[in-house]
This record gives C-alpha cells, structure tokens and sequence, in this order.
C-alpha cells in the first residue's frame, strides 16, 4: 500500500509510521520537518505546511493514496480543506479523533462507539466532534471514504502518563515521588482509567488501512487493561522504587487553582472509564494490546536513563503543586 500519514512523527503516529515501515508499505510523511532524524530508513518526507492548501495541492498534484492519515486535525476547517485536497486521491481518509469526545458526564460507565458525543467541558473535544460530524456529512453526500478513530490516553517511551503535570511534561512528577514529595492525584483516585502503549495502538491502527470494513465507520483504539488513578500511581513509583505520597484534592479545587484544566479534567479524565473494544477486534481479528501500564512505565525509565534530555526539570509547576497542596490539599 501507498500511505500518507499528515503528521507522522508524533507521539501516537510515530509508532504507525514505523509499524507501516516495517510492514513494507510506501510511507510517505506530510510535515514541516522535524523529527526526521528518529525515523525509519524509507521513509520519504514531502515538507510543507498543511495550512498552505495552495501549495499541499501542488506538492501532491501527481500523488494518489490508498490511505491518507490525519493526524494534526483539530478544527472543522481542517477536514473541510483536506476534503478538498483527497477528494478523488485516496481510498480512504482516516481522522484521528479523541475518546475525549464521548458524552460528558457518563451515564454509562462502558464506553464504544455507540456512546453519544457529548463534551460541554472541553472545547478541544468540541472541536473534535464539529470534525466528525462534518467528515460523516461528507462520506454519506458524496462517498468520501472516511474512517474516523478515537484514541485515549497514550503514551510512548518518551514519557509516563500522569494525571497532571506542568508545561515541561511529566518528569517533574516522577521527580517529587524520588524525593518523597506528596504527588497530587485529582478527585478520591478510584476512578478508572485507560494507558495506551502507542506500539498497541499502532497495531490496531495498521488493521484498519486500507481496510473496506472500515470505510463510513468510527472505531476506537486502546487497551483493555483498566486501573484507579491510584492504582496507576502506585506502579509508577513502583518502578522507581518509592512509595508514593499522594495528595487526593477535588478536580473543582484544582481548576480553581488552574482553570485550563476544566477541560482535561471535567471532559475526560475525572470520569471513570472503561472501553469495550469489541468493534475493534471484529474489524481487526486477532488484535491485543500487550503491553500492560506497569511494563510500558519500566520501558519509558528504562529510556530515560539512556536519554536524560527528556528528564525536564520543571521548577515553575513544583511551586504550583505545593501552593496548591499548602491550600486544599488532604495527603493521604
């Protein structure tokens, strides 16, 4: 297969593009050059920025895809230009949603694609649905042959997943646990949430390309494995070898403090989740996500210790963490 991936050096769309690599398909990236250095050998690179409608046409005026990719689309006038630029190119146009989308709050605790779109917390998830809509608008107007997925919280060797963290990422976390520092953990931390190893969820991801029975569907990609935010936080320090400290405060009270988190925390991941995947694994038989949360956290530390660039100290959110604990926290 002839595969463009608009993006392709993120965190969840590396691991697509290597997996492609490795499968023999032509990978052809669409971006603005960064990253190149961490990518497979054969990989061909067109630069420019997908913004620039104009020239992306001219830049892809002799191509034609049996799967275009987006990655990098966050607004309706994202997908309204790319149905612009595909429309007659591929066979298939695969956007890149959120799980962040599903209605907010629950009123089923079971999560698949049947679940209704709902967000009135997070306007990123907003947009997100605006682009589904508009994309589903389009295959049953004119047969553009879209596949939309829905992530959830993944994550790659670069960095482990917590619940809150500054500007620099998540090392800063990491590094109050090492200290014994009290570590803050949104609402009573029973909550359930999903990690997803972005190597699983390239494999389901690469069973959907080029994939008939996918065409016109929605379909969401994560791990089965299910844990409390505490439970989470536990195996973390597990693997760096401490016992947590953890400081239980309400999500009202941190967005108080930092109201740009009502949205990750109101619209996703204050509420408790679990994913059924079985739509996944119907169109995708034989999938499996393999890596459980407490190996992939022992993969990302055993990658820091070889590339302490990624440890960013993160001085500005330690203060944010103990004038809010000082405030309203109840460590437990």
């Amino acid at each position: 297969m002839k595969i463009l991936f608009i993006g392709g050096t993120g965190k969840i769309s590396m691991a697509c593009t290597r997996l492609a690599v490795q499968k023999g398909d032509e990978v052809v990236l669409l971006n603005r050059g960064s990253r190149t250095q961490e990518l497979p050998e054969g990989v061909r690179v067109i630069t420019g920025d997908i913004a620039d409608e104009e020239n992306i046409q001219r830049l892809l005026q002799n191509e034609r895809f049996d799967s275009v990719a987006q990655f990098i689309a966050f607004r309706p006038e994202d997908v309204e230009r790319d149905i612009r630029l595909f429309s007659g190119k591929t066979g298939q146009y695969i956007f890149i949603s959120s799980a962040s989308a599903y209605q907010k709050p629950l009123s089923h605790y079971l999560v698949d694609e049947s679940t209704p779109l709902y967000n009135p917390f997070w306007e990123y998830s907003r947009q997100k649905i605006a682009c589904e809509e508009r994309l589903m608008r389009a295959y049953r107007e004119s047969g553009f042959p879209i596949t939309v997925i829905r992530p959830s919280h993944t994550y790659d060797e670069h960095e482990v997943p917590v619940s809150i963290h500054g500007k620099k990422g998540s090392w800063q976390v990491l590094q109050r646990m090492l200290e014994g520092k009290p570590v803050i953990l949104h609402g009573d931390g029973q909550s359930l949430w999903t990690f997803t190893f972005n190597e699983d969820f390239a494999a389901g991801f690469y069973g959907l390309i080029g994939n008939p029975h996918a065409i016109g569907e929605a379909v969401g990609i994560t791990s089965d494995e299910s844990l409390t935010w505490d439970a989470a936080y536990h195996i973390i320090a597990r693997q760096l070898g401490v016992s947590p400290f953890i400081c239980h405060i309400s999500s009202d009270c941190l967005i108080r403090y930092d109201p740009s988190l009502r949205g990750p925390l109101l619209g996703d991941k204050a509420n408790s989740i679990v994913f059924d995947n079985r739509k996944l694994k119907r169109l995708v038989p034989g999938f499996t996500a393999f890596v459980r949360f407490d190996q992939g956290v022992a993969r990302v530390l055993r990658y820091l210790k070889d590339h302490p660039e990624y440890k960013r100290p993160d001085p500005e959110f330690d203060r944010w963490c103990e004038q809010v604990i000082a405030s309203c926290g109840a460590a437990v």
